[in-house]
């Protein structure tokens, strides 16, 4: 016999988690995760850091007010999950300009050797610095939100692949592993496997495309200063930030793939090191581990946020590309919003002056009226 939901999310990284602690209490919810554990794959290799001035316009508009909401929920726990640490960006007068962003103000060189001292003078002929960046403890957040939906009422439910899904009636029927879910919302937030819930699902796919992305912890000679800022090469092929007393490396790479369990492919890790002993005199001498992720994003850039307009009932919450945690409380106070409200496109939506959630659907707006054009 199917379970009956008003909701049901597909995923369990940070997209899913906090959209079911947005929507927990106020309808029933589910979350099904392939994955026997939760925030697997690209939520758990995370680089910890949500920037203001990183992405396009409407990610930074949405970084903002996650910001907002999580330090609000941080006033009510024992342990913070933002950490303030600036963010600076390195390199030519016109790659970092380029770069640069409204919440970024330039800075000397001078000025980037004082707060970043391992790097190497003439290695760059300009910076940008971004004292509102945070870092963020990610495996904190990710409980605090399934602790959230736990409590008021949300069934999570882990190592249920979704393998059928159809439009029946009014609402949706869902395999997921040995369970069978009927719900009148379908959640598709299954990160670089969410076109192929959509070819389940009978929905056209968006065309959705993962990218990788490696990053490393190393041991160094010389570790970073405490308060150092996380450190961005314009051109994007580096980027590094204190880890303790070791530093995270990543060479910033985004290669097409195909949605999989991505590991690290031999010599990425090894020349980013080369790469950033050139550049830095943190003497980095040993990689103690490495891992690979997949960005997924839409051909414009912009988070999929919204119902299908081809689809009823079926809502996008994907595309998050490299910003997932920085764009994640907002992205679930939109979606959340808009799911209560029952409205059918993300432009019905913005036209209503729904709250919570009109300023992030106002940011989206600007870009995308609807999940399909």
């Amino acid at each position: 016999m199917a379970a009956h939901y008003d909701v049901l999310i597909v995923g369990g990284g940070i997209a899913g988690l906090s959209l079911a602690s947005a929507l927990a209490g106020k309808c029933s919810v589910a979350l099904v995760e392939a994955e026997q554990e939760l925030a697997y794959h690209t939520s758990s290799r995370s680089a910890r850091q949500l920037i203001p001035s990183y992405g396009p316009p409407v990610v930074q508009e949405l970084t903002v007010r996650t910001l907002e909401l999580i330090a609000a929920r941080d006033a009510e726990l024992t342990e913070p999950v933002l950490t303030p640490r600036s963010f600076m960006l390195i390199g030519t007068e016109e790659a970092v300009a380029a770069e640069a962003s409204g919440h970024m103000r330039s800075i000397t060189p001078t000025e980037a050797l004082e707060l970043c001292p391992a790097l190497v003078p003439d290695s760059f002929a300009a910076a940008g610095l971004d004292t509102g960046s945070f870092g963020c403890n990610a495996p904190l957040l990710l409980a605090d939100h399934r602790q959230l939906a736990l409590s008021a009422g949300a069934d999570i439910i882990t190592g249920a692949r979704v393998h059928s899904a159809q439009r029946l009636g009014s609402g949706w029927q869902v395999g997921a592993g040995m369970e069978a879910f009927e719900a009148g919302v379908l959640v598709n937030a299954a990160g670089a496997w969410a076109d192929e819930l959509a070819v389940i699902s009978g929905v056209e796919k968006l065309g959705l495309q993962p990218y990788r992305r490696t990053a490393a912890i190393a041991a160094v000679e010389r570790p970073l200063p405490e308060h150092s800022p996380m450190v961005a090469a314009a051109d994007n092929t580096f980027y590094f930030r204190r880890e303790g007393n070791d530093v995270l490396i990543s060479p910033s790479e985004s290669v097409p793939s195909g949605p999989e369990d991505a590991k690290p492919r031999p010599g990425d890790v090894e020349r980013l090191v080369a790469r950033l002993n050139q550049v830095t005199s943190l003497g980095i001498s040993d990689v103690r581990r490495a891992w690979t992720g997949l960005r997924t994003e839409a051909a414009d850039g912009v988070p999929v946020a919204g119902f299908d307009a081809e689809a009823p009932g079926f809502y996008w919450l994907a595309g998050q590309g490299g910003y997932g945690f920085q764009t994640s409380s907002g992205m679930a106070e939109l979606a959340a919003a808009q799911i209560l409200a029952g409205r059918g496109s993300v432009s019905s939506a913005c036209q209503a002056d729904v709250r919570p959630g009109s300023r992030t659907a106002q940011a989206l707006a600007a870009t995308r009226w609807s999940v399909r054009r």
